[in-house]
């Protein structure tokens, strides 16, 4: 298993600020860089891996350290922070105050602070760690710092985070693990929730989040399954009737006063030099939240300001292959959005996801849909988009509980999509509500009002015209 130590410094780790804290085990210990030298390993005098460090990232993001470590925004100040993550085997004794002294001397020397409080090693970070005597072992389940166990099935990750996000050392255990025909399969105590990312990601099994509890050992935090290690991998338990029964903690829920707006829609452009990617999402942003994404990464924490030409050239760059970016919000109004670009034989697609949180008093601009699905529509190449409410978290994490599934209120279809189907068959359904149309005569989409998000009855109006699109493109 491992521990997470993160320092959040004012100022840029310089040389000399890094080298004391790469001190912080004495001048004996081994230094070894892994993942194309992005990951600085401190180890024993055998070549025991005890603690990885990740490059620097410098958040220019405003409150996105305080959206993934819980923290209060008001103690980290106003400017930009630097982000050193340390993950400490404890495996090892002296691993965790290890990386606690690396985190505490940066935080000392360039301003800051360090998460969590009082971890190991922190109160004295003059005095290095005693690491003589350990003993060499192999290093980390197939060279990958964050994997703390691998199997022919999957591999496991061991984590203690208020927040467990989708990090650049968690996304690259998620494409190694997948590249190997493997699961992902992250293990936390009951307290942690999940980001919008990370929850995103974990997409089917034997990929899971595996939630420990002290009633009956452990379960599957998104289906309250109770599971067992079997075979090598965390997999649904069952009982003498060969039913799987659901951990009484996945039930422990009250009611909420709390809101998520959900909208999940592809866009398709034809390439050339002028396409700048990232409009129908900012617009869609600005239209729900009053202003742009304030930042965007491949990881999170996200830690770039949001830049639809920074985004369009990273794409450019990876093509062919699949760019997957994160886009966040303020702690005002916290939203927050999946995007993954593509190439395909029909242009440059986009697939987006966007969430955004309501509280009690705050009631989501349902109405506003129709004009925004007419922008997306006409300007910005959406050719499917669907619209849901569901009573959950207004932070937008997702906690080991049960949470009601969203609802569809309404359904669009682009001019492309409409084409495929048929124009006089898109315009006449068997809903009781006629769909509007969006953009010219000439070349039309449609809006298709589902109901108000508050029942299971969109989910029947929407089947029902899913069932009757797909008729015109079988016949």
């Amino acid at each position: 298993m491992t521990k997470d130590v993160i320092a959040l410094t004012e100022r840029m780790p310089d040389a000399w600020s890094v080298l004391a804290g790469l001190l912080a085990g004495g001048p004996d210990l081994r230094i070894h860089t892994t993942a194309d030298d992005a990951v600085v390993q401190l180890c024993g005098e055998e070549g025991r891996p005890l603690v990885s460090i990740e490059a620097p990232l410098l958040l220019r993001v405003p409150g996105e350290a305080a959206r993934l470590l819980g923290v209060d925004e008001r103690e980290l100040g106003d400017g930009p922070l630097w982000w050193i993550e340390a993950r400490a085997s404890t495996a090892v004794p002296q691993a965790e105050p290890l990386a606690g002294v690396f985190a505490a001397r940066l935080a000392h020397l360039l301003g800051g602070r360090v998460w969590p409080p009082g971890a190991p090693g922190t109160d004295d970070a003059g005095t290095p760690v005693d690491t003589s005597g350990i003993t060499a072992v192999p290093g980390p389940a197939a060279a990958q710092p964050a994997v703390d166990v691998l199997t022919d099935r999957t591999a496991v990750v061991l984590q203690d985070r208020p927040v467990i996000a989708m990090t650049t050392w968690l996304s690259e255990a998620l494409r190694a693990a997948t590249a190997s025909d493997r699961g992902l399969q992250i293990v936390t105590p009951g307290h942690c929730r999940l980001s919008l990312a990370t929850r995103a990601l974990l997409t089917a099994p034997p990929s899971r989040w595996v939630v420990q509890d002290e009633r009956i050992g452990y379960y599957d935090g998104l289906s309250g399954a109770v599971l067992r290690w079997q075979d090598g991998a965390f997999a649904p338990a069952r009982d003498e009737n060969g039913e799987t029964p659901v951990a009484p903690a996945f039930g422990e829920v009250g009611p909420t006063d709390e809101r998520q707006l959900l909208l999940s829609f592809r866009t398709r452009h034809q390439p050339d030099d002028e396409l700048v990617l990232g409009g129908a999402l900012e617009t869609a942003w600005q239209a729900l939240t009053g202003g742009p994404p304030a930042g965007w990464g491949t990881a999170e924490p996200a830690n770039l300001p949001w830049s639809r030409r920074q985004l369009t050239r990273l794409a450019h760059e990876r093509a062919p292959q699949p760019t997957w970016t994160v886009a966040v919000g303020t702690p005002e109004r916290p939203a927050h959005a999946t995007l993954r670009v593509v190439r395909t034989a029909e242009g440059v697609e986009e697939d987006v996801t966007l969430a955004v949180g309501y509280g009690p008093g705050e009631a989501p601009p349902l109405e506003e849909l129709r004009k925004l699905a007419e922008v997306l529509v006409t300007g910005h190449g959406v050719e499917s988009m669907l619209c849901q409410l569901r009573e959950a978290r207004r932070d937008l994490s997702v906690p080991p509980r049960f949470e009601r599934p969203p609802v569809p209120f309404a359904f669009v279809l682009g001019p492309g999509e409409v084409r495929t189907v048929g124009r006089d068959h898109a315009s006449r359904t068997p809903l009781e509500e006629p769909p509007v149309r969006l953009g010219p005569s000439t070349r039309p989409g449609f809006y298709y009002p589902l109901g108000d998000g508050s029942s299971a009855a969109g989910w029947t109006a929407f089947e029902q015209l899913v069932r009757y699109l797909r008729t015109s493109e079988e016949s």
